[in-house]
Formats: structure tokens, C-alpha cells, sequence
């Protein structure tokens, strides 16, 4: 089964910024798909049902923006 994980990221300001956090987040372990926003600065992530959110914003921040859970 698989769920959707909407995040709010900040500190992205172009296409480079965007293509970054999709490919952190498109790594972490049970995701399926991740399409970020610049515009709304928004990330919706369909990943399996046992992924955290946590670990989501974890991977973000290691890329160098911040996030947070909707």
C-alpha cells in the first residue's frame, strides 16, 4: 500500500534547487515518487506505508534546506 507525505521546504530558489531535494528524497528507502514544488514550495512524496516523515525532513536537511511536515 502506498501513502502520500506532503513536506514544506524552504531555502529553494531555482530548477538546480528543486532537482536536488526530488533526487534526496526520491533515495530514501520505500519511496516510489517525489514531486516538488518551487512555486508553493511544497514536496508530495507517495511512498510505502512504513516510511516516516521524519526520515523525509531528515534527508531534505542533508541536502541543505529545511522541512517540516504539512
Amino acid at each position: 500500500m502506498a501513502k502520500k507525505i506532503e513536506l514544506n521546504i524552504e531555502g529553494m530558489s531555482c530548477a538546480h534547487c528543486v532537482m536536488a531535494v526530488t533526487n534526496a528524497l526520491e533515495k530514501g528507502e520505500g519511496v516510489k515518487k517525489a514531486k516538488v514544488n518551487l512555486k508553493k514550495k511544497k514536496a508530495t512524496v507517495t511512498a510505502e506505508d512504513t516510511v516516516d516523515p521524519a526520515v523525509l525532513v531528515g534527508l531534505v536537511q542533508e541536502t541543505g534546506y529545511e522541512a517540516s511536515p504539512m
